[in-house]
């Protein structure tokens, strides 16, 4: 019989993409969103509830059809945990502890997809594997960091079968500007727009970014192969600064008659200096490895930008 999944917050950015790749193994996908519509179109093949998850009349219902949770949703972006951190805590964490409960009470599988980016906090070692210290520095690494301990607190105390992962910053086709996340869709829209690239620093930051689909193929590899109780990171391995991005698609954005600037604004400190992820662990245990080229990626970015902000 085919497995049944169900999705939570998989009617955004990263659904887009998980939702196809699910279908394609032959699952049965449900997904859950807040909006009443999904903000990424899905296939037909998924069905959509539009629902609260924190919300156990809807929720419940749901899990006792499901035999794997992978869990998506999250209220807040960094920026926004910054200026009001009680939020941040109190819109996310309640409503994920009582998801761990209910999914462990069914012995169901899940995903909890948490933040590489965030969690580690600055970095002492390049590339960080999992063991690398979690010291992180904004409300959003804590709280994201929190949710793990929940989930492996659950996996000892109620059996929760459940695995961990720390996708690194993802970027590519479907990626909106302006969110408060994603660099390189904000940074190519900009160019589009005749606006200033805004990089904090002289440089900016160093980050691992990983073509979303690479992100998705990961999920459903570790939904597969993956280690009950294992954290896995999900990243490039590859450094890139915020500078280096724009250098990259310099070329890119000048075949289309676009022309670069940079605005530098002060560093932001609630932004750690380096993050890039060893995904060695991930690779042992399932198989899975990126397989978009950072260049096809920014092409196959600025093109959908392009037809998008058009």
């Amino acid at each position: 019989m085919p497995t049944n999944t169900l999705v939570i917050g998989g009617g955004g950015y990263i659904g887009a993409h998980l939702i196809p790749r699910l279908l394609e193994t032959g699952r049965h996908v449900t997904v859950v969103g807040r909006k009443d519509t999904p903000q990424s179109p899905l296939p037909v093949e998924a069905v959509y509830c539009s629902g609260d998850f924190g919300n156990r009349d809807i929720i419940v219902p749901l899990l006792d059809q499901h035999e794997e949770v992978v869990h998506l949703a999250y209220a807040t972006v960094p920026n926004t945990s910054f200026d009001n951190p009680l939020a941040d805590l109190l819109q996310n964490l309640p409503p994920t502890v009582q998801l761990f409960s209910e999914v462990a009470a069914r012995g169901s599988r899940m995903i909890l997809v948490s933040s590489g980016g965030t969690v580690y906090g600055e970095a002492t070692q390049i590339p960080m594997r999992e063991d690398h210290p979690t010291n992180p520095i904004s409300p959003y690494g804590v709280t994201k960091l929190t949710l793990e301990k929940y989930a492996h607190l659950y996996a000892i105390t109620h059996g929760l079968k459940v695995i961990c992962l720390r996708p690194a910053n993802a970027f590519g086709v479907g990626q909106r500007p302006y969110s408060g996340q994603g660099f390189v869709s904000t940074a190519i829209a900009s160019c589009l727009r005749g606006q200033p690239i805004k990089v904090f620093g002289q440089r900016g930051t160093i980050r691992d970014y990983i073509y979303v689909s690479d992100i998705a193929d990961g999920i459903v590899s570790a939904l597969d192969r993956g280690r009950l109780s294992e954290t896995y990171n999900l990243g490039s391995g590859l450094g890139q600064s915020n500078m280096d991005v724009v250098d990259a698609f310099t070329p890119l954005m000048r075949e289309i008659g676009c022309e670069i600037r940079v605005e530098h604004l002060p560093e932001r400190i609630f932004d750690v200096q380096t993050n890039v992820l060893d995904s060695t662990k991930l690779q042992k245990h399932t198989g899975w490895k990126p397989q978009v080229d950072f260049r096809d990626g920014l092409t196959w970015t600025r093109d959908w930008l392009r037809e998008s902000c058009g």
